[in-house]
């Protein structure tokens, strides 16, 4: 993996993004996709606890999208991370995971940090070990929804990710 692009934005979504990151979701090939809809409620009404790469040329190249748990209003819960094909491979993701806690240790004084990962899915898991390992953090792990949970047909289980407690400030 090599260094994010230098000529790489990073802010808060716009509802006019919701399209774009549907596509990246789609495109994926290993997220939940969720219907466009949601994506551009998503990007309006949780825009400030999500966070958008742009390229260049000013196109959303990745996205992550959070909130901060009703019970535990200082734990972003991570629901998705993805980054476009041809922008992998560059640490995208990993500064969107950055730059967003960064924003909303400042912001919110988020201590954790908490994301579901399936069994096989080898990518989220370097990425949120990584993350934890550059911020010093622990990762506990549980299965919080066991594949017979889920009422659709078969899904894997999705393990918990707890991360934390994150340092007061997460920037580098």
């Amino acid at each position: 993996m090599t260094a994010a692009p230098a000529d790489l934005l990073i802010e808060r979504p716009a509802p006019s993004d919701g399209a774009a990151l549907w596509r990246i979701a789609k495109d994926s090939e290993t997220l939940d996709l969720n219907s466009s809809y949601s994506y551009l409620l998503w990007c309006r009404d949780f825009a400030g606890t999500s966070a958008v790469a742009r390229g260049a040329d000013g196109e959303p190249v990745g996205f992550v999208t959070g909130y901060l748990r009703p019970d535990r209003p200082r734990t972003l819960l991570v629901w998705q991370v993805a980054v476009d094909a041809s922008h992998r491979g560059y640490g995208i993701a990993a500064a969107l995971l950055d730059s967003l806690t960064a924003r909303l240790t400042a912001e919110r004084g988020i201590t954790g940090l908490e994301t579901t990962i399936t069994p096989g899915n080898t990518a989220s898991k370097r990425l949120f070990t990584s993350f934890a390992e550059r911020h010093g953090a622990r990762v506990d792990r549980e299965v919080l929804f066991p594949a017979g949970q889920f009422p659709d047909g078969p899904h894997d289980s999705e393990v918990l990710y707890r991360i934390g407690p994150l340092p007061e400030s997460t920037a580098h």
